[in-house]
């Protein structure tokens, strides 16, 4: 019997992970759901001794890493791994894996959601009408059909996120590190596609490379009047210089779902009424929550048997 821990958990309780592991005859012993700071963590693991560690949002760090006696795998339950050191994973011999793919129709669909309200004004209107103004006189709508959009990154997501807005009629640019193989899409570089989009949304992810992949310079390239849509990492973009180009009137709006500094984001950005903001949602829904604990919890068991995980993120030294 191996001890898996549980850093932390965004859902009412660990029932779906406790069942999987414990049919396969481990035992689960999860944190607190609040993820805990990275010190926290690593004094829990310590302590538990665990061969697998999973993590929702808390911080996996090389210190915690580096205690279990017998560490094999540190699962993201999620996608992202900028809260794991994957390097000192690595170099212990341990896997890292995620579930990259759980929740690629609802992130796309959330990107587009956000898209639809900026040019609809869903969210506004629906504010100025609980406040008691009935004024359709103060709509400055857009056709959808004449939008130019700009993905950045074409991955399994960017790519859903696209097959949407094709049936909107919009011409659509993309920016990608691999090649793109889609007729419906334009492939370009950056200075290109944020000169030319009228929304530009992020599917990437955060990485020492990417880290304010939006700034200054990106920022001052984009369409005057644009609207920038985040539902990657709040890291991609520098809130500053967000803020500052929506002080300026560069930008007509931004679609956050994610925000730098979040679960305490800048009040100074996600206050204005030309922001649109949600708390770190668009991967959630009910048969998303549920696949992605059933999947992390099976990786997890998979490697306790001896075999790779399916979603490597890494390649342990141990298994080279």
């Amino acid at each position: 019997m191996a001890t898996v821990f549980q850093t932390d958990y965004a859902w009412p309780d660990d029932s779906i992970e406790r069942s999987v592991i414990e049919a396969a005859g481990h035992r689960l012993i999860s944190g607190p759901s609040v993820p805990q700071p990275a010190e926290a963590i690593a004094e829990l693991v310590a302590r538990n001794d665990p061969e697998a560690i999973m993590t929702c949002w808390a911080n996996v760090s090389a210190q915690a890493i580096g205690s279990p006696s017998r560490l094999r795998i540190v699962q993201r339950v999620g996608v992202g791994l900028d809260n794991i050191d994957v390097a000192a994973a690595t170099g212990r011999g341990a896997w890292v894996a995620n579930v990259p793919d759980y929740c690629v129709g609802e992130v796309a669909d959330h990107a587009v959601a956000l898209l639809l309200d900026w040019a609809r004004g869903t969210v506004a209107f629906d504010r100025e009408v609980k406040a008691g103004h009935w004024n359709p006189a103060a709509a400055r709508l857009r056709r959808v059909s004449d939008l130019t959009v700009g993905i950045i990154g074409f991955g399994r997501i960017g790519r859903a996120t696209a097959r949407r807005i094709k049936a909107f009629g919009c011409r659509m640019l993309v920016n990608s590190r691999s090649a793109v193989a889609d007729a419906n899409v334009e492939p370009c570089t950056l200075p290109s596609l944020l000169a030319s989009s009228d929304v530009v949304i992020l599917h990437v992810p955060l990485g020492k490379d990417t880290h304010h992949l939006i700034g200054w310079a990106q920022l001052r390239q984009m369409k005057p009047g644009a609207f920038l849509i985040n539902v990657s990492r709040g890291g991609l973009v520098d809130s500053e210089a967000l803020l500052a180009a929506l002080e300026e009137g560069r930008l007509s709006g931004a679609g956050l779902d994610v925000v730098e500094g979040e679960p305490h984001p800048p009040p100074a950005l996600v206050e204005r009424p030309d922001v649109i903001v949600t708390p770190h949602i668009a991967f959630s829904s009910e048969a998303s929550l549920s696949e992605l604990r059933r999947r992390s919890a099976e990786e997890v068991v998979r490697v306790l048997a001896g075999a790779d995980p399916l979603f490597p993120c890494n390649s342990p030294k141990a298994y080279q």
